[in-house]
């Protein structure tokens, strides 16, 4: 963030990582550097409100409780997460048990620096889990977590869920990666300009894109329209943050304040849970609507 300040640089698109996300935006609000970030989720991307810094993708604790509503439509109350240290995963374990305590549900970690995968089996055996949730890096202890409890026979009705969604992406799409429930920032179905982005990020890509692309092309249309509208003065950038209207591939964009989020926030954007079709793992199953 110093580096791209000193370049002189009008504003910052980004970013994809959570953790990282929040020290680039502690960053920009410290040297006055519009930044708008694209995937990030944690509510808390800085200590204090600021005028700074803006973010598309919906806070955490948004699309969490959605997921955690899925569970228990689902019939699920009796959840474990298997887990490993990160401000990102623990936060996002206390919104899913804050929202179900007051349901019925419980939440039993799992401490993935402690336990081997079949030792979680056992323990979501001892446990009667119905619902195992990854959150962990991919592709380990992610991928031997799912091998050993899917060749588990103690373990044939339970869910296995990812959140954080990282079945989305192409590494995912084998018979390994379906029927994972994950959360998802798409509409049901897009509009026409979704569809035609859509389109040329296949051309481009070779392959479907993920919701991730969708939102990086929003936030370069963004910013693209702010800085004609306004020019690249940084603060004059930051003023107009609650003054854009924009239409993105998932809907009209506008920001405004959110309670106990820091940064301005676009209030609207569509979250659905989808897993991948054990028949055909190419093709995604909207599981759920948010």
């Amino acid at each position: 963030m110093e580096e791209c300040a000193g370049l002189g640089v009008a504003a910052l698109a980004g970013e994809y990582h959570s953790v990282v996300a929040r020290a680039a935006a502690t960053g920009a609000d410290a040297l006055g550097l519009p930044f708008l970030c694209s995937s990030a989720v944690l509510d808390t991307l800085t200590e204090r409100p600021t005028e700074w810094v803006a973010r598309l993708s919906p806070p955490q604790s948004r699309g969490w409780r959605v997921y955690a509503d899925f569970l228990l439509d689902a019939g699920h109350r009796r959840i474990a997460v298997a887990t490993q240290p990160s401000v990102y995963w623990a936060t996002g374990t206390r919104i899913l048990r804050d929202h179900l305590a007051p349901r019925g549900g419980t939440v039993t970690e799992l401490d993935m620096s402690a336990l081997t995968p079949a030792a979680v089996c056992d323990a979501l055996v001892d446990r009667g889990a119905t619902a195992l949730l990854l959150l962990v890096g991919h592709p380990d202890p992610a991928v031997p977590i799912v091998e050993s409890v899917r060749g588990d026979h103690r373990l044939a009705e339970i869910l296995i869920g990812a959140p954080a969604g990282q079945p989305e992406f192409a590494e995912w799409a084998t018979p390994l990666g379906a029927a994972i429930p994950f959360l998802r920032y798409l509409p049901e179905r897009l509009g026409p300009l979704g569809a035609q982005v859509e389109t040329a990020l296949c051309e481009r890509l070779g392959q479907a894109p993920s919701f991730v692309a969708f939102e990086g092309y929003d936030t370069v249309t963004v910013l693209a329209e702010m800085l004609r509208s306004h020019g690249t003065d940084r603060a004059r950038i930051a003023e107009s943050w609650p003054h854009v209207a924009v239409e993105g591939t998932r809907g009209q964009i506008r920001f405004s304040r959110t309670p106990g989020v820091s940064v301005w926030q676009w209030a609207g954007p569509p979250i659905h849970i989808a897993d991948r079709d054990p028949a055909e793992p190419d093709r995604f199953r909207i599981r759920h609507t948010g």
